[in-house]
């Protein structure tokens, strides 16, 4: 028996918002129950509109505000509050990292029962079009007549109708509209998902998927497309492997990390990050964090291309990156030749699996180690750690619970001390936080 969903209260509510949550929405409470309120911030007094009960809680947007936070701005964006890319662009930027230090801090605190003995300055870059990969959704709606490209809308499956995005690369984020309307003739327009953006320092790729292979004439007309917005136009009919461009569309995609020496190769799905600017500043810190020696050798695990593992090699005697793709490692193998980088060593390693047990490279001596884990993280490798000699840690976090948990286990468990932490605003105007820890055990007593 289905049950029936009981029925919103139309009329809105006033409330206080006492805190806000991780994913950066207001929390208040009302007759005991919490109320989670899209658009508000700490400290504000709101009228809200409920969006959906449920038996633990309940959510709501805000459409009117009373008594305002000092960090409420006008967001930028005219599809801010519908389009689901974004839940901060009415905090001021430096509040938005701000408020990430504090949650870094309670979540140390709360799940991974640590304080850091030091915090790192907060590093944040550039705000607005900043994002350099992204998917974007594509849908032919036939009651409009026409094709919508965007993010998804915030808590449903629709496309935003979006004209701009102001936290794109302006290649994309500027040009969303002219993409659309060059989307709108093709004969397969019903049959295209996605599309996807990466961008490094050079060219812009589009990756369009499709599930029905374009005629001449539709290809014809994304080779247009590209002509038009300067963007480079790969077609992608089946898996990953099936992407490949466009006549005449192929892009050497990179990106530069100038004070190490390095230039870095990807193909346009490969994780790489998407805060360019701030992922320069990102390596920067974690050099000077590991502060690498010529004697020394260094593990990089879930190295991806090299993103640290290459300016690591720069200054240390040999490092070795560990990563689970080994597509990721063929072409972070190709990138250490093009650089003439020779100290850095690349292994494809399912560092979840059992089977890794039995590689080489846990049989050597490591005297540092930086682990850069998805949002899983690397609970399954910290044990190996102390019995590789690791001395220095450095943990770079996309998943602030997962790096809770995961220096409990090294501080509590394995005798590291947390050393330093801090935030990093890869995302700006969104909720999604990114950090670095530095973990440091003694040596052992002779």
């Amino acid at each position: 028996m289905t049950r029936k969903r009981k029925a919103l209260p139309e009329t809105p509510i006033e409330v206080e918002i006492e805190s806000l949550t991780h994913d950066g929405r207001g929390l208040a409470h009302v007759d005991g129950k919490a109320l989670f309120v899209d658009g508000a911030l700490a400290g504000e007094r709101v009228s809200v509109r409920y969006t959906r009960c449920q038996r633990r809680f309940d959510e709501g947007r805000v459409v009117a505000v009373h008594e305002a936070a000092p960090e409420r701005v006008t967001p930028r964006c005219p599809h801010f509050g519908v389009c689901g890319g974004c839940c901060l662009q009415h905090m001021a930027a430096g509040a938005q990292i701000g408020m990430k230090q504090r949650i870094l801090a309670d979540v140390l605190k709360r799940i991974g029962q640590v304080t850091p003995e030091t915090w790192l300055d907060p590093l944040s870059a550039e705000s607005w079009g900043y994002r350099r990969k992204a998917r974007l959704g594509v849908r032919y709606v036939a009651k409009k007549g026409r094709v919508l490209v965007g993010f998804r809308e915030r808590g449903t499956s629709f496309i935003t109708d979006l004209t701009r995005c102001e936290i794109l690369h302006p290649s994309v984020g500027e040009q969303i509209a002219a993409i659309a309307d060059a989307l709108q003739p093709l004969a397969i327009r019903a049959q295209i998902p996605q599309i996807e953006f990466a961008m490094g320092d050079g060219p812009g790729v589009l990756v369009v998927r499709a599930l029905t292979p374009p005629g001449p004439a539709d290809q014809a007309r994304l080779v247009a497309l590209g002509a038009a917005t300067g963007l480079h136009i790969y077609l992608q009919e089946g898996g990953v492997d099936s992407i490949r461009p466009l006549p005449g569309q192929e892009a050497a995609l990179h990106y530069e990390l100038p004070r190490h020496a390095v230039r870095i190769g990807f193909e346009p799905t490969d994780f790489t990050q998407v805060n360019l600017p701030l992922n320069r500043l990102m390596v920067d810190r974690a050099l000077e964090l590991l502060d690498p020696q010529p004697d020394e050798a260094v593990l990089d695990l879930f190295c991806g291309l090299g993103n640290f593992t290459l300016p690591l090699a720069r200054r240390a005697g040999r490092v070795v990156g560990v990563e689970g793709d080994p597509g990721l490692v063929t072409r972070a193998r190709r990138n250490a030749e093009r650089n003439q980088i020779t100290q850095a060593h690349f292994e494809a390693a399912d560092l979840y699996g059992d089977e890794v047990a039995r590689a080489p490279w846990l049989q050597e001596r490591f005297s540092k180690a930086l682990l850069d884990p998805p949002r899983s993280g690397a609970l399954a490798v910290l044990d190996w750690l102390p019995r590789l000699g690791v001395r220095r840690i450095l943990y770079v976090s996309c998943y602030p619970t997962t790096l809770a948990r995961d220096a409990d286990r090294l501080v509590n468990g394995l005798g590291y001390r947390l050393v330093a932490a801090g935030a990093m605003d890869m995302f700006p105007h969104t909720g999604h936080l990114e950090s670095m820890a530095l973990f440091e055990r003694d040596a052992p007593t002779p």
